[in-house]
């Protein structure tokens, strides 16, 4: 478990796309995946692993994930979206992608949203987010090796990676299942009703 840090700074946790990299000018797909795949290359788990594709953003398109684009180019807005959905895909099922941005696409037709203003916010979270996550890794660090018993010390840096990644998954679930119930009252709203 000592390789952890070195394992978080591979990971490229800090990477985000910038409203500064986002060029005020519209793309064409071939633009929008090659701008995706440069900046978020690092990132990826394994060289097979595509970060943006043709069909991954006509699947966007097609399911409402963002509003129609324009003579086949996608504007700044489009890649904010496209932004967001690339950190969503993550934990969230493309439906509840789609519920949660509906109501965003709908207020940047209606041009009733600053999407730069709201995508700094977004930003400025997840930065916040990678610090509290690097300082909340070394107590899970701590914790995990405080569990492995005296019996189990033979086996311990085995056991103590797998009560780590057991650690690690089970937080992931606990957010990602506050986040869906998020989701879920996204919906209860705009129907009027509550689910039980």
């Amino acid at each position: 478990m000592e390789h952890i840090n070195q394992i978080i700074d591979q990971l490229g946790l800090e990477t985000s796309l910038t409203l500064e990299e986002i060029p005020n000018i519209d793309l064409y797909m071939d633009q929008v995946i090659q701008l995706f795949e440069n900046k978020f290359n690092d990132t990826k788990r394994n060289e097979d692993e595509k970060i943006l594709t043709k069909t991954m953003i006509n699947n966007y398109a097609k399911g409402k994930l963002i509003f129609p684009i324009q003579n086949k180019r996608y504007s700044k807005e489009h890649l904010i979206l496209m932004s967001l959905i690339y950190q969503l895909k993550g934990a969230l099922s493309i439906n509840d992608i789609k519920v949660t941005l509906d109501g965003v696409n709908k207020k940047i037709i209606k041009e009733e949203v600053n999407l730069d203003s709201f995508y700094s916010s977004y930003l400025n979270l997840t930065s916040q987010n990678v610090a509290d996550f690097k300082g909340d890794i070394e107590e899970r660090v701590k914790d995990v090796k405080e569990e492995i018993t005296e019996n189990e010390k033979g086996n311990s840096p085995y056991l103590e990676q797998v009560l780590m990644i057991s650690s690690l998954v089970h937080m992931s679930n606990l957010y990602r299942k506050v986040a869906e119930k998020l989701v879920d009252d996204i919906v209860v709203e705009k129907e009027g009703k509550r689910q039980k």
